[in-house]
């Protein structure tokens, strides 16, 4: 794979959504943008994307203002066109409209050519007794873990 340069992680996601498909997409940013996402000043906490006139739209998606970057500075929250070609999107215009499916960003990085990327996932939300589940397996395998490396140690 080719090496990426992570900027920002949504840890959030994976704790309420379940990921059923997981996809690459270029993000149209203006100068200072680019300067801040440099920087790490990024948040990728609550936004959400939609497909809107053909076009896939990212939401709240928080690029901190570039301290040097005076009357030229972008609006930080704004709404950011993401770079797909027509068979994605046709392919995600029908997947969203299913129930309960939503478009969400699990990472922003740079890929080996500089250019700013998002890792965008199909998924499907989950429900009170999904997150519980999800958290007792995880405790469950930390056990075990502890348990087999203590044993090792004998």
């Amino acid at each position: 794979m080719a090496d990426k340069k992570v900027i920002t992680e949504n840890r959030k996601a994976r704790h309420d959504y379940h990921i059923l498909e997981v996809f690459e997409a270029g993000i149209a940013l203006k100068g200072t943008e680019v300067k801040s996402l440099r920087a790490h000043k990024v948040n990728l906490k609550d936004s959400f994307a939609l497909v809107h006139n053909n076009e896939v739209i990212l939401y709240k998606m928080h690029i901190g203002a570039y301290e040097q970057g005076n009357r030229f500075n972008h609006e930080p929250e704004r709404e950011r066109k993401l770079l797909l070609n027509k068979a994605e999107i046709r392919r995600l215009i029908g997947k969203t409209k299913e129930t309960g499916m939503a478009l969400i960003p699990l990472r922003a990085y740079f890929n080996d050519r500089g250019l700013a990327k998002i890792e965008m996932a199909l998924a499907k939300g989950k429900k009170t007794y999904d997150k519980r589940e999800d958290i007792a397996k995880r405790d469950a395998n930390r056990e075990i873990q502890r348990a087999l490396r203590e044993r090792q140690k004998l």
